[in-house]
């Protein structure tokens, strides 16, 4: 699988089926997950994930977060520019466009990519996302 940069809803991201390469990319430790971004709810519930009844809601209409239940890290976002490669997967792992710890640099992010999704408003670095770990009984907000 292709490693693929574009804006993603949040900030300038790599995207890629296959966390190994993004892995080798970001020189990152593999014990560091990466988080998993679906296109829609249904396509989470399909990958065989569940989330309790009663914050089925705070994961359907979040905006610009990621979730953690237990040791896995996600993020329902539809992917906002009308590409194929997007229609046709439901899931990829997600990681921000630059070597692990530093700022986004355009001319390292384009050597490392395969594929580059971008629109008329181009490639630019903005907050991440919301980090929310939750379980059956509490929420709690981590970034």
């Amino acid at each position: 699988m292709s490693v693929i940069l574009t804006q993603t809803d949040t900030t300038v991201g790599f995207l890629s089926q296959n966390a190994q390469k993004l892995y080798e990319i970001k020189s990152r430790l593999s014990s560091k997950p990466f988080i998993k971004v679906y296109k829609n709810f249904k396509s989470f519930t399909q990958d065989g994930k569940r989330v309790v009844n009663s914050r089925k809601n705070l994961v359907r209409r979040s905006k610009k977060t990621t979730f953690i239940i237990n040791d896995f890290s996600f993020r329902v976002a539809s992917f906002t520019l009308n590409s194929q490669i997007f229609r046709d997967n439901s899931w990829f792992y997600s990681t921000s466009a630059n070597r692990s710890g530093e700022k986004f640099c355009r001319d390292f992010c384009e050597s490392k990519a395969d594929i580059i999704v971008e629109n008329m408003d181009g490639l630019r670095e903005k907050d991440s996302s919301a980090l929310i770990k939750i379980n059956r009984v509490k929420r709690r907000k981590l970034r």
